[in-house]
């Protein structure tokens, strides 16, 4: 008898969200047959002996850098998730080139293997990107959707690959590609980070987080028979939605009631970190439901899977806990650290001065806990953005350029998919699709992937300067 299940292509299946659409996967009632790009190192990970044990998926050894194996694995395959990559904090300390090769060489490596086997107008390619590639976002301008400027924050390289990864999808020529942007995942294993990007991250700041378990039914979702034609060559926002709408500082509180115990205010960075509140995440769920597990639901689940000792030594000595903490705030990559060796650079970036850090409180009771408002605030994109993008026109290009301080060079006629000529505020040519500009948010390579180049183009251009803040 023939097999007519759907062939699908998982990248990325030992990570935190890659574990869950394995899992989502192979619980779908037409059980497509899943095929997931393993690396041979990971031999006796945990996931690859459960799939191999349960059979739960066919195993294609390889690399995403490997440009043969990513052919083989993607070769037949109906629907390809490349949630694989490397991701912060672990890309933050890796070599820069190795970060690049992976994220950006494996996203070329899967576009190439796809085109090239004549899959271009068959295969679904979904790719999972970021929020970290619009960055900071703090209040008052925490409200994000697509189509809003890429800013990816300073020393963030991670965010940088992923920008350029995601344009290597949406100029691939492929019919049927999506681009979906992560926001903070909740998973159960987030109590084993031990790295002090978490004081990176401001006190102050939001997040719409969405759970592993969800961002894994999403996956599935895309491996239905019919999706709707409005998700093929956009760009989208993956967020739990209001219930999933909090401050960084209400996050901590639900996770940790006796925080103020632990931490202190002086220890967190006040900006360059990523995050914000979708006004469109919904969406998505609209398209291709997925959410099916409130943060509230998955704090509760989440302090139950928490082992003992994690569990009971911020309550009954939260002094060792204080210790261990300050220790990471002081040791490489932390922000105590920055001070301590004069490093300006991390101190400009991320409190913007020594000044304004001595500013901060150094107990709770005088810290001002942030209420950022509740009620969506859209950024101008600069054109008419009722107009399907079928009826683009070379004026409506303009206009937009014009709003970026730049110019454009294509003329009346012209497809939204189709390269065109552009000029950015700071004289820089370059060619990129009208689609990924206006709804990808994306605009002159050189300025949006170096932060060197923020202030100069805000100055220029009234569509950067409403996410510039200094």
């Amino acid at each position: 008898m023939t097999d007519t299940r759907k062939f699908v292509l998982l990248t990325g299946a030992t990570g935190n969200m890659g574990r869950e659409a394995v899992q989502q996967i192979v619980a779908r009632p037409d059980r497509p047959h899943l095929r997931v790009l393993i690396r041979p190192e990971e031999r006796a990970h945990p996931v690859v002996r459960d799939i191999i044990a349960r059979d739960l998926a066919e195993i294609a050894w390889g690399d995403l850098i490997d440009r043969q194996s990513v052919a083989a694995a993607v070769k037949g395959c109906d629907v390809v998730l490349h949630v694989g990559g490397l991701v912060s904090p672990l890309a933050d300390n890796l070599p820069p080139d190795l970060v690049t090769s992976v994220n950006v060489g494996g996203a070329r490596n899967i576009v190439d293997a796809i085109v090239d086997q004549g899959q271009a107008g068959t295969t679904r390619l979904v790719y999972i990107g970021t929020v970290a590639q619009t960055g900071d976002r703090n209040p008052p301008i925490h409200w994000g959707r697509t189509g809003d400027p890429i800013k990816v924050s300073t020393f963030d390289h991670y965010a940088i690959t992923k920008t350029m990864a995601e344009a290597v999808i949406a100029e691939s020529g492929i019919r049927q590609w999506v681009s979906l942007r992560q926001s903070g995942m909740a998973h159960f294993r987030m109590w084993q980070i031990n790295d002090p990007i978490m004081f990176h991250n401001p006190f102050n700041g939001v997040f719409e987080w969405s759970t592993a378990a969800d961002s894994g039914r999403l996956m599935a979702g895309f491996c239905a028979d019919q999706l709707p034609d409005a998700l093929w060559g956009n760009f989208f926002n993956i967020g739990g939605g209001e219930a999933n709408r909090v401050t960084n500082h209400d996050f901590m509180r639900r996770q940790m009631p006796n925080y103020e115990k632990v931490l202190r205010p002086h220890w967190f960075a006040t900006h360059n970190f990523h995050g914000q509140w979708y006004s469109d995440s919904d969406r998505l769920e609209e398209l291709v439901p997925f959410r099916g597990q409130p943060l509230s639901e998955f704090i509760e689940d989440y302090k139950r899977q928490l082992p003992a000792p994690v569990r009971l030594v911020p309550k009954v000595a939260p002094w060792l806990v204080k210790r261990q903490l300050e220790k990471m705030a002081k040791g490489p990559g932390g922000t105590l650290n920055w001070f301590a060796t004069n490093d300006e650079e991390h101190i400009r970036a991320y409190f913007g001065s020594r000044g304004e850090w001595e500013a901060i409180p150094r107990d709770w009771e005088g810290f001002e806990f942030s209420a950022p408002s509740r009620q969506p605030r859209l950024l101008d994109h600069g054109y008419d953005e009722t107009k399907p993008r079928d009826t683009w026109s070379g004026a409506d290009l303009q206009l937009a350029a014009h709003y970026r301080g730049g110019k454009c060079h294509a003329g009346d006629g012209c497809a939204p998919f189709e390269p065109v000529g552009w000029e950015c505020c700071n004289g820089h040519s370059f060619t990129m699709s009208p689609n990924l500009m206006l709804k990808g948010g994306h605009w002159c390579p050189t300025c949006m992937l170096d932060p060197a180049w923020y202030a100069p183009a805000a100055s220029r251009s009234p569509f950067f300067a409403q996410v510039w803040q200094q």
